[in-house]
């Protein structure tokens, strides 16, 4: 039975979105700026100290676990910055992932302009999709819940990260996990006792069953996967509670939300860390809230949980970074240090479509705009509104360049729909695709039936950097991707793409006449269709991302010359200053990086209490 605060919520979304006592309500636009008047959980602190024990900046993934497990020791202060505000029920319809993407949740982050890739989009730029809200990322994103591959984790410890190997590390994945499915209850890989709900989506269409006998027919292993299997195909998991997106902040903030030593301070964003120049701490940090500046001091630890992009910038404006670029901006340097290198991302191709000759509960704005289905969400948290982002059955595989080991350096994601059912157009503009390019490749087959996949490169050989634009904080950082920099990464990729597409071949999927959408990539026309030269160009022109930018402050020894922080998540050569995000990755997880971010900020906080004699 679903609690009345839920429900609430749902009938919340019910008037508006079907304009009950209001009219001309017809685009999702006015619906989600009409959802920002619903007012969250986390109301702002007014008057607060001026000294702190722990100043956590950012509430999004880690900064939302870190206060929760910081303020459980009761003679702690913990003050929580983030520069946003609280989520809303529109942010819960886990369908609604795409439409998020241009609201004020979402930090808009994009590229340095590139001749190599996002070559269909507006000005060659990336975009890149950060949350800016209590609850981060867990507040925009497809939810996907996977922790990566055995091996990702030795490899950090054999970098010279002692604690970081995987049997260091599943201790922490088990204390935030609780995990709803029946078949994992009772494993030593899952845990039923943590904050966070993870569970499968309640409603499938009828696609899933034929993507998992499709991987079957081509020889993949699915369905039935061993728990340590890291390699096949199976139903997605993600972080839901009764078909509603579970939040960083539902999971971790909402329980302890009146803990009289937490404070939680929205829109916030701090300008600044500052480090005493005689002792090299971090002694506080300031921050601009209604256009005034406030100063807070730390008595303990500054934690930095800003995310890979806005953690190397805050670093850099603060004086912790490469001093030749620090000098360059005028900032006096703390500590010289490779912030912002180390730049890593889930890289793949978008637009990958195959036709079908029937309607198989095609997820479009037919369903998103159906009385029933909404009905049906409302009520019972069920339906196709429950889907996250779409997503619904994720392949992992090895292709033959990653013979030297056993994760999967591909991921295909299968879902019921395709861009060429974007109707309202959310999926193009969160992705950034230019309309005279949407139009040349899908003009001629728009509200066609059909369903995609996107291949996903998972163990990129690339590395992007972000920079400074100017010492100012407000100005956004320059970001350099340099996505397929490294030549066998397009290798990898390519072998993906075809992987995907012969998963259309076989007889599951040729039930329903799967066939691939026959007009060229614009751009690629003078190219072989399915050569690998024209898969490459594809991906250079459509390029996807997943957002998972990580490793931008990388964890390891100070034997190593582009460690930013040590293996308790140190800033080298600044006391008491840490880094608590995916900016610490040394290497990108052959996974989704929402759930190694949990296990990140589990692990720190344990570090935090060991250090300070709380354990």
């Amino acid at each position: 039975m679903l609690n009345t605060q839920i429900i609430f919520s749902r009938l919340i979304f019910f008037f508006l979105f079907f304009g009950i006592g209001e009219t001309n309500r017809s685009t999702s636009e006015t619906i989600i700026k009409n959802g920002r008047r619903n007012g969250g959980y986390f109301q702002n602190t007014y008057g607060f100290p001026k000294v702190y024990d722990f100043i956590i900046i950012g509430a999004g993934t880690a900064g939302c676990v870190m206060a929760n497990r910081l303020s459980e020791v009761g003679d702690w202060t913990v003050l929580l910055l983030e520069a946003g505000g609280n989520e809303n029920f529109l942010s819960d319809i886990p369908l609604f992932a795409s439409y998020l993407a241009g609201t004020d949740f979402n930090w808009k982050h994009r590229t340095h302009p590139s001749k190599e890739y996002c070559l269909a989009m507006s000005g060659h730029e990336c975009i890149w999709h950060q949350g800016k809200a209590v609850g981060g990322s867990t507040v925009i994103n497809y939810m996907i819940y996977s922790r990566g591959s055995r091996q990702d984790y030795d490899e950090w410890e054999s970098l010279g990260n002692p604690g970081w190997g995987f049997n260091d590390v599943l201790p922490y994945f088990l204390k935030s996990e609780k995990i709803n499915i029946p078949d994992f209850m009772n494993s030593t890989y899952h845990s039923s006792r943590g904050p966070l709900s993870v569970q499968y989506a309640p409603w499938h269409s009828h696609l899933a069953p034929l993507f998992l006998q499709a991987a079957k027919e081509v020889g993949y292993p699915s369905e039935d996967l061993p728990e340590d299997q890291e390699n096949g195909f199976f139903l997605a998991k993600a972080t839901l509670f009764h078909g509603t997106r579970f939040s960083a902040a539902k999971a971790f903030l909402a329980p302890v939300q009146h803990r009289p030593n937490l404070h939680i301070i929205k829109h916030a964003l701090v300008s600044k860390i500052l480090i005493d120049s005689v002792s090299k701490e971090a002694i506080g940090v300031e921050f601009v809230k209604n256009k005034r500046k406030y100063t807070v001091v730390s008595q303990k630890e500054v934690i930095l949980s800003a995310g890979a992009i806005n953690s190397a910038h805050l670093l850099m404006v603060s004086g912790v970074g490469p001093r030749e670029h620090l000098e360059e901006h005028g900032i006096p340097v703390a500590q010289d240090l490779k912030v912002g290198y180390n730049l890593q991302d889930h890289v793949g191709l978008g637009g990958l479509t195959f036709f079908l000759n029937e309607s198989v509960s095609l997820v479009d704005r037919r369903m998103i705009f159906n009385l029933s289905i909404a009905m049906d969400y409302i009520l019972h948290g069920s339906g196709p509104l429950t889907l996250p982002g779409g997503a619904e059955v994720i392949g992992m595989l090895k292709t033959r360049l990653q013979e030297d080991s056993s994760a999967p350096d591909i991921e295909i994601v299968l879902g019921p729909g395709a861009l060429t059912s974007d109707v309202g157009g959310s999926l193009r503009r969160m992705i950034g695709i230019r309309p005279d390019y949407y139009q040349q490749f899908y003009g001629s087959s728009k509200n066609r039936d059909a369903w995609s996949a996107v291949p996903i490169l998972l163990k990129p050989r690339s590395r992007g950097r972000v920079m400074l634009r100017s010492a100012q904080f407000r100005d956004p950082p320059v970001l350099h991707a340099n996505y397929f920099r490294h030549p066998e990464d397009l290798d990898r990729l390519v072998e993906g793409i075809r992987a995907a597409v012969n998963l259309s071949k076989t007889d599951a999927l040729q039930r329903y006449e799967s066939t691939l959408h026959s007009v060229p990539y614009p751009g690629c026309e003078q190219t072989t269709q399915d050569s690998d030269e024209y898969w490459g160009c594809a991906a250079r022109h459509l390029t996807l991302t997943l957002h998972h930018h990580v490793g931008t402050c990388k964890m390891g020894p100070s034997t190593d010359p582009e460690a930013v922080v040590d293996p308790q998540l140190r800033i080298h050569g600044v006391g008491r200053l840490r880094v608590v995000d995916a900016s610490i990755m040394p290497t990108i997880p052959s996974g989704h990086t929402m759930a190694p971010v949990y296990m990140i900020a589990e692990k720190a906080a344990d570090m935090v209490k060991h250090h300070w004699g709380k354990t």
